[in-house]
């Protein structure tokens, strides 16, 4: 769900995010289809995806978990346990119904999300990529130095402009 989240709000980032592909990113990440997506159902997805940006942007662990409290506060419903009338496994919701609108699904569904990483690992959940040209975020779980960069291709873009710099 983490995974997701990031994908979506990276996808949600521009000002008229494509609805045929949000549908197909969702798809990848595992909601049933046939699944189609109006610009009415993507605009509150986008609303959603800003404020899930500030969590994954949050500087440090306190930042994040306020962040997230807020959003938990004021954009999610009661835990609730579903199978989605007998099709999926029992799993904890925090939207108010199974046929809650995508942009109160993505909000909600995200902040569970994000709150089990904070939670078990008591660090900021994602960052922003450290690239000049690149503002994705991306999911800082993980053992190993912290990352810097959100893909291998920013990090050697990075690494080849400073070279570059450096031999000028």
């Amino acid at each position: 769900m983490a995974e997701r989240t990031v994908a979506l709000v990276n996808a949600l980032a521009p000002e008229h995010p494509d609805p045929a592909a949000v549908a197909g990113l969702l798809l990848r990440h595992g909601e049933r289809g046939p699944l189609t997506l109006t610009g009415a159902d993507v605009a509150p997805m986008r609303s959603a995806a800003l404020q899930l940006r500030e969590v994954l942007a949050a500087p440090d662990t306190d930042t994040a978990a306020h962040a997230l409290n807020r959003l938990l506060a004021s954009g999610t419903g009661p835990l609730r346990l579903t199978s989605h009338a007998g099709t999926a496994p029992w799993h904890p919701h925090l939207d108010s119904d199974d046929d809650a609108a995508w942009g109160e699904w993505l909000l909600a569904s995200s902040c569970m999300a994000l709150a089990v990483l904070l939670w078990d690992r008591q660090l900021p959940p994602g960052a922003v990529c450290a690239s000049a040209s690149c503002q994705n975020v991306f999911l800082t779980q993980g053992a190993g130095p912290a990352r810097r960069y959100c893909s291998r291709r920013c990090a050697t873009r990075e690494r080849v402009a400073a070279h570059r710099k450096a031999r000028a």
